[in-house]
């Protein structure tokens, strides 16, 4: 058995043991792979024999199943899942909770979400409600998320870092040097490097033009479960920040796995931020604004996404997310063909980008 698994085994086994209240009770249980993760996190799904569950408190045993996360130490955080977690449950929303934590050697024991990602239920005759529920979720974060109120129209979660400009620019660095660079073996000419960053510039500067409010960070399509009450289970959200209002909104409708009409989605948006608008998380704008907001932020994020699928490939060995790069970056080619300021952006991607 690998040293790491071992560990995480041996930890359980006493988590559990001591729930019982004997240490010579026997809890039996199965370990089973519940998801990989683009990090260096695992997820496995315990399972609890039937007659191990009668010696266990209500807290373990509100399922027949468990989820236990392994982050390593020296490569992940434990903390900000534990914070985030906590935050979600207690603004009502169906988030894991936390059942145990050994922070020093990066394992907790989670409660289960199930195993019916969104993306596996989508389809034409599913999406209007599984949406319906993913955006009243997004509504409730935004909302209810703890915030200092900067102005009336601007809300600004506590203990989370900022959506800045160093990061912003970062993210989609990565598509320049990972996917562009590394991946399609493309070497930028000096005027179009400056082209690109004055371009990245512009998207950077928009985001933070936006209103800032609580950002999960990856609110998608893999990240939602469905669920039979409380839809959906959230998962990933270790990463959240303070950021632009609609992040959390393209990152779901514009989605790297998953493509609707644009008509549909652009109603889906213009929906829910009219609502953020008439109940004073955001200010009231134009259509055209909200719309600007949306389209440019996407751009960000998609970029980004292509650098990082391409970076799991090549650092990681992870290849399964290089077919989902088409579909990302025809997002970035539609919506750039729309706006002059991105025409830079639109003519490298159609010039050299496979």
């Amino acid at each position: 058995m690998p040293q790491r698994l071992e560990a995480l085994t041996r930890w359980l086994t006493e988590v559990l043991t001591a729930d019982t209240g004997s240490a010579q009770q026997v809890v039996d249980f199965q370990l089973t792979p519940a998801s990989t993760d683009a990090s260096f996190r695992r997820y496995f799904r315990v399972t609890l024999d039937v007659n191990s569950r009668r010696h266990l408190s209500n807290k373990l045993t509100q399922s027949a199943t468990l989820i236990i996360m392994d982050a390593p130490p020296d490569k992940e955080q434990t903390e900000p899942f534990v914070r985030i977690a906590t935050l979600l449950v207690g603004i009502g929303l169906n988030a894991p909770r936390i059942l145990a934590q050994n922070v020093a050697q990066g394992f907790l024991l989670l409660s289960d979400l199930d195993n019916q990602e969104y993306l596996s239920v989508l389809d034409e005759h599913t999406v209007e409600g599984l949406y319906a529920d993913a955006l009243d979720a997004l509504f409730v974060m935004q909302r209810d998320a703890p915030h200092d109120t900067v102005t009336p129209s601007t809300f600004i979660p506590t203990s989370l870092p900022t959506y800045d400009n160093t990061l912003l620019m970062r993210e989609m660095g990565l598509f320049r040097d990972w996917y562009c660079e590394q991946h399609c073996n493309i070497t930028f000419s000096p005027t179009q490097s400056v082209e690109l960053d004055a371009v990245f510039q512009q998207l950077s500067d928009a985001a933070q033009q936006q209103p800032q409010v609580f950002v999960h960070r990856d609110y998608h399509s893999r990240n939602l479960m469905r669920t039979a009450q409380n839809n959906p289970g959230i998962l990933d959200f270790q990463d959240a920040v303070v950021g632009p209002v609609t992040y959390d909104l393209v990152s779901l409708l514009r989605d790297c796995y998953i493509k609707w009409p644009r008509e549909q989605v652009e109603r889906w948006a213009l929906t829910y931020l009219q609502r953020a608008a008439a109940t004073g998380i955001i200010p009231g704008e134009s259509d055209e604004t909200y719309l600007h907001w949306f389209d440019w932020m996407g751009v960000q994020r998609h970029l980004k996404a292509a650098g990082i699928f391409a970076r799991l490939n090549i650092r990681d060995g992870k290849p399964g997310y290089l077919a989902d790069i088409p579909r990302t970056l025809n997002y970035v080619c539609e919506v750039s063909a729309r706006y002059p300021e991105l025409q830079v952006l639109h003519r490298i991607l159609s010039e050299g980008i496979e």
